[in-house]
């Protein structure tokens, strides 16, 4: 048993030495395989089932139209003689949000509450088409000298 154990020793001491090499001996092995996956073709059988059909008329076609795009944005209203806000809120219903005003003195006031002032000039003319920005509207403060 003796000479078991030490044989066993010696193919282990043999196996380790073996096992370390020089790092300048050692090699990789890449190796890579391809595999070829066939299907075969299967056959599928439909049983008919009981359909219904309607006959319904074909929708008559539609002639297309050329009809030009609305403006982006809206028609200027008249609004000179009106109060600011009263005209603001009609240049919004036709489309347009942001409409601006300015003092018809001169004198640079700012209309902080739109509901004092009265409207005696407008540019654009009413009837032009207008965006966001376009209306300018003149104002003097509610009891000020104007033709209204």
């Amino acid at each position: 048993m003796v000479s078991g154990i030490g044989a066993a020793v010696l193919l282990l001491g043999v196996a380790g030495v073996a096992g370390c090499s020089d790092d300048k001996e050692a090699t990789t092995t890449t190796t890579s395989s391809a595999s070829t996956v066939t299907v075969a073709p299967s056959t599928v059988t439909v049983q008919p089932t009981a359909t219904t059909t309607a006959e319904t008329a074909a929708p008559a076609p539609v002639a297309p139209t050329t009809t030009s795009a609305p403006p982006a944005g809206g028609i200027m209203p008249a609004v000179v003689c009106m109060n600011l806000q009263a005209a603001q809120n009609l240049i919004q219903d036709n489309g347009v949000f942001y409409s601006r005003s300015e003092d018809a003195t001169g004198e640079g006031r700012m209309q902080v509450n739109d509901s004092n002032w009265v409207v005696v000039s407008q540019s654009p003319e009413p009837g032009v088409a207008i965006s966001e920005g376009d209306a300018v509207l003149s104002v003097v403060k509610i009891g000020e000298t104007s033709a209204c």
